[in-house]
């Protein structure tokens, strides 16, 4: 039986303990786990990539929508103001001081002898500007709008030439305090005074006069 030496034997079991070489195993096993940690870092990074476009789309979109939010508020906001003044012209408008009223009413006072000679009617308006809302801590005072205070007093000057001047002058007043116009517009109190009457004296006929004035005082109104 013939004897077989292999000469390579030793060369092949170095050859084979060094493919074998425990260093070599663990530096390929980290080397692949470095670009498994590679590759998750990169998928990583283009999530992280792609979420941040998402976020910024996502911003531009709210940025967008509060502004249009804002836009609105303003509308709105003027929108409430021009109907508050609307509002308040039409109020104005319905209770606003006719002077064909006052004459109507006037030319159904008759009051023997008593000659009116003089309407004067002042209308006064008193601006007064309102304030803000504000904050005090955690309470709110809630702002005042602006208003307008209209003062009106009808002044009638007359001239009393009664048989005895001066005997007509409070049935004038009286006539003036119990018309129906009068009576819806006046004050409830001091709504009629008698601010003037003169001495008695004679006219060009010779004919003896008083002449008197009756204020007619409405009620102050704030809008």
């Amino acid at each position: 039986m013939p004897i077989r030496i292999n000469l390579l034997a030793e060369a092949q079991a170095t050859e084979d303990l060094r493919r074998r070489d425990p260093v070599k195993r663990v530096i390929f096993c980290a080397a692949l786990l470095v670009a498994l940690m590679l590759v998750w870092s990169s998928s990583l990074q283009l999530k992280a990539m792609l979420a941040r476009k998402d976020v910024s789309d996502r911003l531009t979109q709210i940025q967008s929508r509060t502004n249009e939010f804002q836009r609105v508020q303003v509308d709105q906001k003027k929108l409430a103001d021009v109907k508050g003044k609307l509002d308040a012209l039409n109020k104005l408008t319905a209770s606003r001081f006719l002077q064909g009223n006052l004459l109507n009413a006037l030319q159904m006072i008759n009051v023997a002898s008593v000659q009116l000679t003089r309407i004067k009617v002042d209308q006064d308006y008193s601006y007064a500007a309102g304030t803000k809302m504000q904050t005090n801590g955690d309470r709110i005072i809630p702002g005042r709008p602006d208003t307008v205070t209209e003062r009106i007093v009808v002044t009638l000057e007359a001239r009393d030439s009664s048989s005895n001047p001066g005997d007509q002058v409070n049935k004038f007043k009286q006539a003036v305090t119990e018309a129906n116009y009068f009576k819806t517009i006046l004050n409830k109190t001091n709504g009629v005074q008698l601010t003037y009457l003169s001495p008695p004296q004679s006219g060009p006929d010779g004919k003896s006069f008083v002449l008197f004035t009756v204020q007619c005082n409405l009620p102050e109104i704030t809008r």
